[in-house]
């Protein structure tokens, strides 16, 4: 059986399955980004190097392990999720720092490039680093780290549209345990039904 999702019946809900989750695969693009982004333009033994990788697998791995623990915590699924979007903020104020140390600037919304990118990402939204390689790897540190910066802006604003749901779904639905009283009463009422027949 697969470790990345389980779908078996029961009280436990359907869980995992992240790698089809949107803002995993962003995290991932942002993640090997952020490897050779910081492999390029830092020092070998520059501590910005370990702190800005950190903050990137943080933010991958973190949504990750919330869809694993979704089908027995939703409050665990909440609360690493919004972890995950709190890590790649930190890491956007990194690439923001690399700029402005450099008195780059970092490009607004409205820049052609940036909206160039929001467009690639919207009609290709199962993308993968490929699809961004050549603005995260390009030969101009400003065009690099903007690059990234959008990235990172693009996924945690699909972060919290899942947040979002993820607490709506949890008002509406609650978690682990509304879903075993569930079960338990539909066991009842079918044992209950069954002894009706029988007399």
């Amino acid at each position: 059986m697969s470790t990345e999702q389980n779908n078996t019946p029961g009280f436990i809900p359907p869980h995992g399955g992240y790698r089809k989750l949107l803002t995993y695969q962003k995290a991932e693009i942002i993640y090997d980004g952020t490897v050779y982004f910081t492999g390029k333009y830092f020092p070998k033994y520059d501590r910005t190097i370990s702190q800005m990788i950190q903050a990137a697998r943080s933010g991958k791995q973190n949504i990750a392990e919330g869809s694993m623990l979704s089908g027995t915590s939703k409050e665990a699924e909440i609360k690493l999720t919004n972890v995950a979007r709190s890590s790649l903020e930190e890491l956007m104020l990194d690439y923001e720092d690399f700029l402005r140390s450099r008195n780059l600037p970092v490009w607004d919304k409205n820049h052609p490039q940036v909206i160039r990118l929001r467009e690639i990402n919207k009609s290709t939204p199962q993308s993968n680093y490929d699809t961004f390689k050549f603005a995260i790897e390009h030969d101009i540190p400003e065009f690099s780290a903007n690059a990234m910066i959008t990235l990172i802006k693009i996924t945690t604003y699909l972060l919290k549209n899942q947040l979002n749901r993820l607490e709506s779904d949890f008002i509406a639905n609650g978690g682990l345990k509304e879903a075993m009283t569930q079960a338990r009463l539909s066991i009842r009422n079918c044992t209950g039904h069954a002894d009706e027949h029988r007399n």
